[in-house]
């Protein structure tokens, strides 16, 4: 009786075994949709435009970008936490919901560690700081200095407390000494549009949809995160090049499948992606917008997540950033 209970048990797990090879051999049967948490027309968005169009022929069906923006990205992600497994939802997501939003939120409503399973960086992103070209910042020297003179008046836009471009400039703070306030909107172009329009008086924007606007004289490049000059912008200093020595500020973006999905499908999506930005044209476009292509297994992406929210985590404390 034991060896048949045995024997039934050791079928059934096969038989699951082989339904979900079979089921995960035939995804996908219908469109997938790639959540972006946040506003048309910031670099997340960007870069889940250029993979769309680049992973939809490989998979045979159409790979549809969803903008679920607000609140520093948590309730787009949220949305792809609580939808089901099955490898049809996605998300882009960033640093500053993955690593960084933990030690920002006291009630995050998910845990991106545990609730999320990592496909594969997309991209590493770099920021840059622009000014209006009336403003008296001609450098990064002369805006350290303006701030210095003010401390506390001259107010920046971000894509919410806690994003890249938010963790860029309160990094900036800490090594110049210097004092300015966030104002938070829903996404990077928003921002941008009002910095244009002269409601506040900089940005560490993303590179992407910057550079139109620095090409057009309707705003100034100071200096890149990164450390080293960017391919689209080569006239533009580092940061750490135009005076503050040991800036660095890089952030990622990656997908994201919610937990529970299908080891195989993760896989998939993972393979085709790196397929995608390997082809010459991509890796164009993404290097034109300041994005730099950024691939790895999925295990390998966890580890990496691991360090990097140890790394945010002693910034976010150490600097008493909080969200009010």
């Amino acid at each position: 009786m034991k060896r048949f209970f045995l024997t039934g048990v050791t079928a059934v797990a096969v038989l699951l075994v082989s339904s979900t090879a079979a089921w995960a051999q035939q995804w996908p049967s219908r469109a997938i949709k790639m959540v972006v948490p946040f506003a048309a027309g910031g670099s997340v968005d960007v870069t889940a435009r250029i993979l769309a169009k680049g992973l939809g022929p490989r998979l045979g069906q159409a790979v549809i970008v969803e903008n679920r923006a607000g609140a520093a990205g948590i309730p787009g992600t949220e949305y792809v936490v609580k939808s089901p497994p099955d490898g049809y939802t996605v998300v882009l997501a960033s640093a500053g919901i993955v690593s960084i939003g933990p030690y920002l939120y006291k009630n995050m409503p998910f845990d991106p560690i545990k609730d999320l399973a990592p496909v594969t960086p997309v991209v590493d992103g770099v920021n840059v700081l622009v000014v209006r070209p009336d403003s008296p910042a001609t450098s990064v020297q002369k805006f350290t200095e303006l701030a210095k003179a003010q401390p506390g008046k001259l107010n920046f836009g971000s894509s919410g407390v806690g994003a890249s471009d938010d963790m860029a400039t309160e990094l900036f703070m800490v090594m110049t000494g210097t004092k300015m306030l966030n104002i938070p909107y829903k996404g990077g172009g928003p921002a941008m549009v009002d910095l244009i329009a002269g409601h506040t008086d900089f940005m560490f924007s993303a590179v992407a949809p910057a550079i139109g606007q620095i090409q057009a004289g309707h705003l100034r490049a100071l200096g890149v995160t990164s450390s080293e000059r960017l391919e689209a912008l080569p006239d533009v200093p580092t940061i750490a090049q135009a005076g503050v020595a040991g800036y660095d500020s890089v952030a990622w973006y990656g997908l994201f499948a919610p937990r529970g999905t299908p080891a195989d499908v993760v896989d998939r999506i993972n393979k085709e992606t790196a397929a995608v930005l390997k082809d010459p044209e991509v890796r164009k476009q993404l290097v034109d917008a300041g994005l730099l292509p950024h691939v790895s297994t999925p295990q390998a992406f966890a580890a990496y997540i691991q360090n990097d929210a140890t790394k945010w985590g002693d910034v976010v404390r150490k600097n008493g950033i909080k969200v009010e």
